[in-house]
C-alpha cells in the first residue's frame, strides 16, 4: 500500500533519528508499547469499551473502517479481474460507511476515485 506524504515524512525522520542513535536509551526501550491507553474514551464508556474489547467485539464503523483500509490496500495491489473484485469491494463498503454516516471520515482519495470506480464498473456492468 502506498505511503501518504505525511507517513513518508515521518518514516524518514525516525530513519535519521534512528540512524544517528537519537532514540537509543529511552525509557521503555526495548519493551512492548502499552496501548490499552484508555484516557481519551469518556470515563462513564471505560467499562463498557474494556468489556467490549477483551470479549474480541469492536463497535460496526471500527469493523468497517479496518475492513476499508484492508480493501484499499488490496486494491493497491491488484490487476486484472482481482482489481474489478477489489473496485467492487470497495465500493460496496463505502456504500455501507455513508449509509452508517461515516463516509466524511475516509479521507480525500475516496474523493479523487470514487467517480473513477464507479464510472469502470459501470463500463464492465452496464
Amino acid at each position: 500500500m502506498a505511503m501518504s506524504a505525511l507517513e513518508w515524512v515521518a518514516e524518514e525522520r525516525i530513519a535519521r533519528a534512528v540512524a544517528a542513535g537519537e532514540l537509543s536509551g529511552l525509557p521503555g526501550e526495548g519493551r512492548p508499547l502499552e496501548l490499552d491507553d484508555d484516557r481519551l474514551v469518556p470515563a462513564e464508556q471505560r467499562a463498557a469499551m474494556r468489556v467490549l474489547k477483551n470479549s474480541g467485539h469492536v463497535p460496526e464503523e471500527v469493523r468497517l473502517l479496518n475492513e476499508l483500509r484492508e480493501a484499499e490496500g488490496k486494491l493497491a495491489d491488484a490487476e486484472g479481474e482481482e482489481r474489478l473484485d477489489a473496485e467492487r469491494r470497495l465500493l460496496a463498503l463505502r456504500v455501507r460507511l455513508d449509509a452508517a454516516g461515516l463516509a466524511h471520515g475516509v479521507g480525500a482519495a475516496w474523493r479523487q476515485y470514487e467517480p473513477k470506480i464507479r464510472a469502470r464498473l459501470q463500463r464492465h456492468h452496464g
